[in-house]
């Protein structure tokens, strides 16, 4: 079972370091910074991390770096700022 878990942590490492990168990019943050971003949309949304990830990376081309999660986004980006 351990062998699977480590798999399909590989195969989702890409679209998160992805999606890091594009909040990164678009919100002047830090790799730890879009970390928490990401962190705290998921758990806010009830979503798996991935899922918000593969979202975000999805829309980014379009220019719409929020995806599905505009306000959640916003959300944790204030409350970084506030740390």
């Amino acid at each position: 079972m351990a062998i699977e878990q480590l798999r399909a942590a590989i195969e989702r490492r890409p679209v998160i370091d992805h999606a890091r990168g594009v909040l990164m990019a678009a919100h002047r943050l830090t790799s730890e910074d879009a970390w928490k971003i990401l962190v705290s949309v998921s758990q806010h949304s009830n979503i798996k991390l991935r899922t918000v990830a593969v979202d975000i990376v999805a829309n980014a081309p379009g220019g719409d770096v929020h995806g599905s999660f505009p306000r959640l986004i916003e959300s944790a980006l204030e409350e970084l700022k506030a740390e």
